[in-house]
């Protein structure tokens, strides 16, 4: 028994033990159990040690949960997807709805020598098919934009991932994981707004392109769609904006700065950041060379003769007159419904030198005189718009003063008023007195505030005196004086009282200068125009603009009179500084109240051009005057126009200005005069021939001297 074993090692220790332990007493705790049978194991049975754990066994454990819930993650991700999809799925249209955007139609627009003026339309310029482009054009756009275009299905994980993986070693974002599939979708359905919900429908409609279409003609849209800068949309557009060439011309190293714009176009548009755009193209040609797309010749060529952007043939002027053939083109087709190419009348080399006499002119001396802004419109005496400038910068303000503003024209109106007295019976001899004049308490005076007395005609037109115009219009009637700007071409309403004489009701630089292309060409109407031909892509002709012939509407007697006015106001009037060396040139100048406008009409027999200044706020000038910086403004494009053309003489003046009106080939029998308007003065002075012998006394006079 236990006790005695410890009594005995007790005695053995010198010592008694009589304390009982558990084990001795009855019901003490049982021994281990054994089996399933519950039996105690012997008390002579040693004891089992204690078990050590398991080395690692924890770690296990650990390793073991992080997988499963790793698993339940994973699990929970895909089914969020996956219900994110349907989501995306449902607020899109049904897929089966879905159709390709047909793409909005493009203008090209050419000047007179068939050269790229401008491209308008949403999209920018005409769509080349994928078969035309030269194949490294859209080998390019993969290199760079999607290496593995033709392997996936839409979306590329691979290329996602290598993109987060530059974005987090870059610090932020360095690459794009989206397909060129992708980017179609975003081209084609969605807007350019940043969020997640768009970046699914991204994919959504990225996989449902992908079983749509093949991937030539995904190829294709994208080429024709994707933005390059500078407003130009499509690799036409694009190619045309930066190179001045068709896409289907582009060089390699063309090609691969096109393609490394898509990246950052506004960033790295190649005229205003030449050298960033070389750098991305040399990526670009690296990237084609290491996946094999071009030969390793190639690629040095194409980085020893980097692309160079080309420097547009006229300045942003030219938008104006793009915005005015398409305001045109609906009154000639209609609705603009496919590609098209307009051939306008344009000379670019023309409408250059007007942008920059103007833009240097207001550069150099519109502080000094307070003249913000200006207007030139030059065409043939036959109506045919060779340029037109409708501002200082068209970046700055889109607003046509030559066409749509209109401006008080002053002493240029004043020969609808001289002409208008020569047609009742008065002659350039016919003498007024320039003095003092009240129109019912209105006095108006000349510009220099003093007076010649007895005048005539010539001198007072060329003089610009403005009691003698208006004491003519007295005589004809305002009435007749609107009549007859209404039959040169003026479109704008005119106010029928003795102001008009003056020029006080608006008209716009365009039907202006329209108007005196009757005294340029002999009398005759016209319709100033600027679009000659529309047609398809294809060649197929939407609009020919006809022969036209509106006939004379001015007799060639008082033409030729009216040149000889206007061509001494050029030799000792107000336009003395006008300087066309060579030619024979006519005009008016014109400053309205205040020195708010100042302007300048002038021409010869082969064109009249107008020159507008002053200030969009109609605030006045510092005393800028017609025959100041108008004068000279005219002087500069007209010698740009007739520049190595043989001088040829005005309408009737081909046997000298004193008898041209009777040696003309085209000239007629003098007219009856028309009848005086009820109530003005000429009605009483008609039949005294307005004591100086009236026309054919003036023409006999010059011819014989008396």
């Amino acid at each position: 028994m236990a006790w005695r074993e410890r009594r005995k090692r007790a005695g053995e220790s010198g010592g008694l033990d009589l304390r009982m332990q558990p084990q001795d007493r009855i019901g003490g705790p049982p021994t281990a159990r054994s089996g399933s049978g519950g039996r105690r194991r012997s008390s002579d049975a040693p004891p089992r040690p204690p078990r050590k754990p398991r080395r690692g066994g924890k770690g296990r454990r650990r390793f073991g949960r992080f997988i499963y819930w790793g698993v339940v993650l994973a699990l929970w991700a895909v089914i969020g997807a996956i219900g994110a999809l349907v989501w995306i799925g449902i607020h899109l249209p049904p897929i089966q709805s879905l159709e390709i955007p047909k793409r909005p139609p493009s203008v090209l627009i050419l000047g007179d020598n068939g050269a790229t003026l401008a491209t308008r339309g949403d999209m920018g310029g005409a769509e080349v098919p994928l078969r035309e482009l030269p194949d490294y054009v859209p080998k390019a756009f993969i290199a760079i934009e999607d290496r593995r275009f033709y392997s996936h299905h839409g979306v590329d994980p691979w290329g996602i991932l290598r993109a987060g993986i530059a974005d987090v070693l870059h610090r932020g974002v360095s690459e794009g994981g989206s397909t060129i599939t992708q980017q179609l979708a975003k081209n084609l359905f969605l807007t350019p707004k940043r969020t997640l919900t768009r970046k699914l429908q991204e994919v959504v409609l990225a996989l449902w392109l992908e079983h749509k279409l093949t991937k030539a003609k995904i190829l294709d849209l994208y080429l024709n769609r994707v933005y390059f800068g500078a407003g130009a949309y499509g690799v036409e557009a694009a190619a045309q904006r930066y190179f001045g060439k068709s896409a289907r011309r582009l060089t390699l190293a063309e090609a691969a700065m096109l393609a490394g714009l898509v990246q950052s176009p506004s960033r790295l548009e190649p005229s205003r950041n030449p050298d960033g755009a070389e750098r991305r193209a040399a990526t670009v040609i690296a990237a084609m060379a290491q996946q094999k797309m071009i030969s390793d010749e190639a690629a040095k060529h194409a980085l020893a003769n980097p692309a160079r952007a080309v420097k547009p043939a006229t300045d942003d002027s030219i938008d104006y007159v793009a915005d005015w053939v398409m305001d045109t083109l609906d009154d000639l087709i209609g609705r603009v419904n496919q590609d098209i190419v307009v051939e306008t009348t344009i000379d670019p080399a023309l409408q250059a030198a007007a942008d920059q006499a103007l833009v240097e002119t207001l550069k150099q001396k519109g502080d000094k005189l307070n003249v913000g802004e200006g207007a030139i419109v030059a065409m043939t005496p036959s109506g045919v718009v060779r340029a037109l400038v409708g501002g200082r910068s068209y970046a700055e303000s889109q607003f046509n003063r030559a066409i749509a503003a209109k401006r008080q024209p002053g002493s240029t109106f004043k020969p609808f008023v001289y002409l208008t007295a020569l047609e009742h019976g008065l002659t350039p001899d016919t003498v007024r007195n320039d003095a003092p004049i009240n129109v019912n308490g209105w006095r108006p005076e000349d510009y220099e505030h003093k007076y010649l007395g007895p005048v005539t005609l010539t001198q007072a037109l060329a003089d610009s005196l403005n009691t003698v115009s208006v004491r003519l219009t007295l005589e004809v009637g305002p009435q007749a004086v609107v009549r007859t700007a209404y039959r040169l071409g003026i479109e704008s309403r005119l106010q029928p009282d003795a102001s008009i004489a003056l020029g006080t009701s608006d008209v716009s630089v365009l039907e202006l200068v329209a108007a005196y292309a009757t005294f340029a060409n002999g009398g005759f109407a016209i319709s100033p125009h600027v679009i000659e031909s529309v047609r398809t892509t294809d060649g197929k002709t939407l609009y020919a603009r006809p022969a036209e012939n509106f006939g004379r509407i001015v007799d060639a007697r008082y033409i030729a009179m009216m040149n000889a006015m206007m061509h001494e106001t050029l030799v000792s009037g107000t336009a003395r500084r006008a300087d066309l060396p060579g030619w024979q040139a006519a005009g008016k100048t014109g400053t309205s109240q205040d020195f708010r406008d100042a302007w300048f009409i002038g021409y010869t027999s082969h064109l009249v051009t107008g020159v507008w200044l002053g200030n969009d706020n109609d605030a006045p000038t510092k005393r800028a005057a017609g025959g100041g910086l108008p004068v000279d403004i005219w002087s500069r494009v007209m010698r740009a126009g007739h520049q190595g053309l043989a001088p040829t003489p005005l309408p009737g003046l081909a046997g000298g200005w004193t008898n041209g009106w009777l040696n003309s080939p085209t000239a007629a029998p003098a007219p009856t005069p028309p009848a005086a308007v009820p109530g003005s003065p000429v009605a009483s002075a008609a039949g005294q021939q307005n004591n100086d012998g009236g026309l054919d006394s003036w023409l006999l006079n010059k011819l014989f001297g008396h």
